[in-house]
């Protein structure tokens, strides 16, 4: 049955109880039918709401799992008990007429009192960090301040009364009591609830209320000898049993699940307790106190109970505030990762629920790694705070942005994805203005992941989710992309080293995890017997077709993961501080092999990649020239690669070491060319002898007039500076074509040749020269 429907049908119900109620009523206020008929609906009519109650608890128990059904089985009996009890006094009455005491009747009213109690207690309570100690001294607050009430106000008197039979006066007695109790598991299940089930909650409260208020006044009806058979304040049992149905009805209505949290959800825990017990220290000493006591006491009791209530609301406060801090990102203040995982759970709740879409936009800074180094981190620590700041900006109030740890950021959003993609591009944006550190204008770029909820994922977790945000953000990582990625199955059959990047963040967000660790101990091991492998990429000459040289790639052949690619590892080598080992294996396997070929007769360039952050040191010529001399290489054969997105600030700190190296015959190029932001001014300010124009840069010239009308020109203008053009990643026959048409020197990519082995780049020489 859908919610719709059951929320039709409980309504139904509920309204046909109250407008019942409400005859009820009026047949008792104006003696409607007169004596007899009024007699016979003070017998049954209290007992037909006792069944409704009773038949919507078993339809809410059938209805229930778990605890709740066992709390809604146990409430159906209760009031089945009460049923019967009022069955029992309606016989007893109008066909024994007959008035016992105790009765039978007494015994089930009995069984309700102690089941209904017992019924709220199983009611399952939303996790919080109460003290069971302190709502066992709050529940024994209550009914010894409510007993104190009744006894002064009520049960005293009735207890004293001579013109009172003692049927009467134990009936008056015991009902009052009876509802008592009752009353205190009320306020028990009351404190134990959330704010996800405050319409129950409420219900419950408001019934138990109309039933010890019809109790009350009978016992004092009864006192004075003024009650008779259907009095109008009786109302009140039939008002209680309409509102436990109707608890019962709307029990029902799904809910969304509620998060952990460490302090009540309002303020109802904090003053119930002490309202019982303010009335009874400032009502009861009015009453029985005479001269100076009957003011003094009352402003007493009511000067411990505020500030009780106060105590408890300041400790609350602070409660509130040590839970939100757990939940933050101590350096930017946002949501950390429990925070962001709790809500996108919530979310993705709610979603099956409401059929909204739930997205996820996975940030990660691109060289935030060189900022650290190069700057210290202070500046990278404040960097990181404007970068939270702007990106909160820019979203919708409900949306929730994170820091996940590092420089990696996510942000949850909730809605149209149309509005979603707005939130996502408005975040890009912001990054166009350069950030102020230190006196510097930093320009950092992210690369942006974002996977959303569709209609056809309906069994997507959120889990999932997060993994296919991830993946897109490797993606445009990968890519080099300004813009937002949005995740589609085929990326990674697009470009394989996204699921091994995809994979490697995986294990970045397990970086403390057992599995991680051991990862990283195996590449230290490794680096430390050089097991790292070099393959060897040809690039071709595009006029001749032969050889022009190589560029070494990095492989790790894991034992378990198999061979495994860059990607899977250089955030563990760029992270633990392992660039300089890695460096100086791949200069002394790289040297080793090309010093092989040079001995077979073989002039084989080959170009390295260097890490970044090694350019800044002043030794970097010396080693290079050193290592080139053991080897008896000529430095021509030497090509070292730097990637085209540095920070503004290293381009002034390199310019000198790669000066040195270009002054000593090796060659330097700028690798990734157009993945950046800054590539005409690094042609302008950087000795260089080469550029590589990105894959995804030349990617789409045999097909887009506009990729091409770009590209063309700056092979012209490179080619002006007295500069060598190199195309990496020519995937097919037309994009070789048309950069042969334009003048690109040198190709690089899988339509020529995979990478291969040192000996097969020998081969493939010797081939060429025997030709």
């Amino acid at each position: 049955m859908d919610d719709r429907k059951v929320l039709l049908q409980s309504a139904v119900l509920i309204g046909a109880s109250a407008v019942s109620c409400l005859l009820l009523a009026l047949v008792f206020a104006f003696g409607w039918g007169g004596d007899n008929t009024i007699r016979i609906l003070d017998g049954v009519a209290f007992a037909a709401f006792g069944a409704y109650a009773a038949v919507c608890s078993v339809i809410a128990a059938r209805a229930a799992h778990g605890r709740n059904r066992t709390a809604w089985t146990t409430m159906a009996v209760a009031l089945s008990a009460w049923t019967v009890g009022e069955l029992t006094r309606a016989f007893l009455t109008l066909v024994m007429e007959r008035s016992l005491f105790p009765s039978p009747a007494d015994f089930l009213y009995l069984i309700f009192v102690v089941l209904a109690p017992v019924a709220f207690l199983q009611f399952p309570a939303e996790p919080t960090q109460g003290s069971r100690s302190r709502m066992l001294f709050d529940a024994l607050i209550v009914a010894t301040s409510l007993f104190l009430v009744l006894w002064v106000v009520v049960l005293g008197n009735v207890y004293r009364a001579t013109g009172v039979d003692s049927v009467m006066q134990g009936r008056a007695l015991l009902y009052p009591l009876f509802i008592l109790l009752v009353y205190v598991g009320a306020m028990v299940y009351v404190v134990r609830a959330g704010a996800s089930n405050s319409v129950v909650m409420w219900l419950f409260m408001g019934g138990v209320t109309l039933m010890a208020f019809s109790g009350i006044t009978f016992a004092f009806l009864q006192g004075s000898n003024s009650y008779h058979p259907g009095h109008v304040t009786s109302i009140g049992w039939a008002l209680g049993m309409s509102c436990f149905g109707a608890a019962a009805l709307l029990s029902r209505r799904p809910r969304p699940p509620v998060p952990p949290t460490p302090a009540p959800r309002s303020s109802i825990a904090l003053w119930l307790p002490y309202v019982p017990l303010l009335i009874a220290g400032t009502i009861a000493p009015a009453i029985v106190m005479t001269g100076l006591l009957r003011i003094l006491v009352p402003i007493l009791m009511t000067l411990i109970c505020v500030r009780q209530v106060v105590s408890g609301w300041e400790n609350r406060r602070l409660l509130t505030a040590a839970a939100d801090q757990a939940l933050r990102d101590p350096l930017t203040g946002l949501a950390n990762r429990t925070l962001f995982q709790d809500r996108l759970a919530h979310a993705m709740a709610l979603r099956g629920r409401d059929n909204r879409s739930v997205a996820v936009l996975s940030l990660d800074l691109d060289d935030f790694k060189l900022i650290n180094d190069s700057m210290g981190h202070p500046a990278a620590d404040s960097l990181l705070i404007h970068v939270g700041e702007r990106i909160a900006g820019c979203v919708r109030a409900g949306d929730t942005v994170a820091r996940l740890g590092g420089d990696e950021f996510a942000l949850l959003l909730e809605g149209d994805v149309d509005e979603a993609h707005l939130v996502c591009e408005r975040v890009i944006a912001a990054f166009d203005t350069p950030f102020l550190i230190d006196g510097h204008e930093v320009l950092i770029r992210p690369s942006a992941g974002m996977a959303a909820t569709s209609l056809a994922d309906n069994d997507m977790t959120a889990e999932e989710l997060v993994k296919r945000a991830d993946t897109a953000m490797y993606f445009a990582k990968r890519s080099r992309s300004s813009t937002v990625h949005t995740f589609s199955p085929d990326m990674m059959l697009l470009d394989p080293d996204v699921a091994e990047l995809a994979r490697d963040g995986e294990a970045r967000s397990a970086e403390t995890g057992a599995e991680q660790v051991r990862l990283l101990g195996e590449l230290r091991r490794t680096i430390d017997r050089g097991g790292l492998e070099m393959v060897y990429q040809p690039k071709l000459d595009l006029t001749t077709g032969r050889i022009a040289g190589v560029e070494a790639l990095l492989r790790w052949p894991h034992p378990r993961l198999k061979m495994l690619r860059p990607g899977a590892f250089m955030p563990l080598i760029l992270r633990h501080g392992l660039m300089r080992p890695v460096t100086d294996l791949v200069f002394r396997k790289v040297l080793d092999d090309c010093a092989r070929w040079d001995a077979m007769g073989l002039k084989v360039p080959v170009a390295v990649n260097l890490f970044a952050p090694l350019l800044r040191d002043a030794q970097l010529p010396d080693t290079v020239r050193r290592v080139l001399q053991e080897r008896n290489l000529a430095p021509g054969l030497l090509t070292i690669e730097i990637t085209e997105d540095l920070v503004l600030d290293e381009v002034g700190r390199v310019t000198g070491v790669l000066q040195q190296l270009r002054d000593d015959g090796v060659r330097i190029a700028i690798d990734d060319f157009g993945s950046g932001y800054s590539a005409l001014s690094y042609l302008r300010d950087l000795p260089i002898d080469e550029v590589k124009f990105d894959r995804h840069f030349i990617a789409s010239v045999a097909t887009d007039a506009r990729a091409a009308a770009v590209i063309s020109p700056v092979i012209e203008m490179t080619h002006n500076l007295g500069i060598t053009v190199v195309a990496e990643g020519v995937e097919d026959a037309e994009t070789a074509d048309w950069l042969r048409e334009h003048g690109c020197d040198i190709g690089q990519g899988y339509y020529f040749s995979m990478p291969v082995a040192a000996d097969e780049i020998s081969a493939l020489v010797a081939a060429e020269a025997r030709h």
